[in-house]
């Protein structure tokens, strides 16, 4: 009989103002979306359990629990926001695909995160999708990024739900995997 084991793990949702991360939270954890926009204050945490999923490495299979950390809106990288990122084995950093600004700041958003977390699993998310024609988006600069990062990226619309599951279930298989 296969062993399941339950795991939790901490992913910090970086980026920018409006970029939409409490936005992909809710639509992926209670799949719901919300025209008005609700600025987070500090951090909001939220989590989900993800289906089983075999870990073959491990030989078993393993529920994993995603405890997800919205942050606001990080301008400066004090002490206080740091201590968020603490004990964080994933990040999701998002950037919305309307507003190229929020893209070219992910390095700065990274930087301090990777020094808490150098072996931290990191997703790339280019958000707001619904918002654009597809032939308007510039993907080998999501490609250069993700490749610089030696990770992956995916295009999401928090509004139609467009890739959000599957997002969550990458970053969960990744965190499996690292174990």
């Amino acid at each position: 009989m296969d062993k399941q084991i339950k795991i939790s793990k901490k992913i910090c949702m970086l980026g920018t103002f409006g970029v939409g991360k409490t936005s992909l939270v809710r639509r992926f954890v209670y799949d719901k979306f919300d025209e008005k926009y609700l600025s987070t204050i500090g951090v909001q945490i939220s989590q989900k359990q993800l289906p089983p999923m075999k870990n073959s490495s491990a030989g078993r299979t393993e529920r994993l629990n995603l405890i997800l950390w919205d942050l606001a809106q990080i301008e400066k990288f004090n002490n206080v926001i740091k201590n968020y990122f603490r004990g964080s084995q994933g990040a999701i950093i998002v950037f919305d695909v309307t507003r190229l600004k929020t893209f070219k700041e992910t390095d700065v958003l990274l930087k301090s995160y990777l020094e808490m977390n150098p072996k931290s699993k990191l997703v790339f998310v280019g958000n707001k999708t619904d918002l654009v024609k597809s032939s308007e988006l510039d993907l080998e600069q999501f490609l250069r990024l993700s490749e610089s990062y030696q990770t992956s990226y995916f295009l999401t619309s928090a509004k139609t739900g467009k890739n959000v599951g599957q997002l969550f279930t990458h970053i969960g298989k990744l965190l499996l995997e690292a174990d």
